[in-house]
């Protein structure tokens, strides 16, 4: 009989229709820990996170974050139809006791999936993110990092250096001489092992510590600048220290990274 070929073996008419639609959008989700990256900016989120991300973060009700309002904003912006007040948060930062991290997990222990969202990239790459993780791994639940941008990952692919070898040290010493120290260690690990060296700055401070590396390292070490990685200015280029003099770009407090190597 024509039109039986359908759902479940129902009619395939518009309601049968409908029925296919659903089902097909629904995802299927293990209940886990989901590690949730985000923009780096004001990047629309199309541009950096897949759709399957979206999906994810719409059936999940509870939040390990590093800022409440911040992680708000971006679900909202993820999914407009998301009710806000029925979600639970766990704010997750430098101030939160480390007796309280592994509580934070008792949701998923009882069978609730959660999602970890940093303040900008890929929670738990140099975020506080990782404490929550190492405990779920200690405790043998199931954790499921998604697909997003990581301005490490991504600064690497763009500087031209060596992407096999490489090392990403966080902040550098505040106090002058600790700071000069440290950036001719991280250069000599360049040269002596060929590994290519990452680091960051407060973003006020950006000026300041390209000055210092330009004052510090060799002549002939390259220095990649990557800043607003993701955004509508971003910029990111490749220059010896040598080449640099003179023209060292205006970033005070915009987000950079710093790569050096051979």
């Amino acid at each position: 009989m024509e039109g039986v070929a359908g759902v479940c073996g129902f009619p395939r008419n518009a309601f049968g229709n409908a029925l296919t639609d659903i089902a097909e959008k629904i995802v299927y989700m293990e209940t886990a820990l989901y590690l949730l990256p985000v923009t780096l900016g004001d990047t629309p989120l199309e541009r950096v996170l897949p759709s399957y991300n979206k999906e994810v973060i719409s059936q999940i009700k509870y939040f390990i974050v590093e800022d409440v309002r911040s992680a708000r904003r971006f679900l909202k912006k993820a999914d407009p139809s998301v009710c806000i007040d029925e979600l639970q948060f766990f704010e997750l930062n430098k101030h939160t006791r480390p007796e309280a991290i592994a509580g934070y997990l008792q949701p998923l222990a009882e069978g609730h999936s959660m999602g970890v969202i940093s303040e900008a990239g890929c929670p738990a790459v140099a975020d506080p993110g990782a404490d929550v993780v190492a405990i779920a791994q200690r405790k043998h639940l199931k954790v499921v990092p998604l697909v997003g941008p990581s301005s490490i990952i991504l600064s690497v692919m763009g500087a031209g250096f060596n992407g096999q070898n490489f090392a990403f040290n966080g902040y550098l010493p505040i106090e002058p001489a600790e700071r000069t120290r440290r950036l001719k260690e991280l250069e000599n690990r360049v040269y002596s092992e060929n590994q290519t060296q990452l680091f960051i700055e407060t973003p006020y401070r950006n000026q300041k510590l390209m000055e210092e590396i330009l004052h510090t390292c060799r002549p002939q070490t390259r220095l990649c600048i990557a800043a607003n990685i993701t955004c509508e200015n971003e910029f990111i280029q490749t220059r010896t220290v040598r080449e640099w003099k003179g023209h060292l770009p205006e970033l005070n407090k915009i987000p950079c990274i710093f790569l050096i190597y051979k």
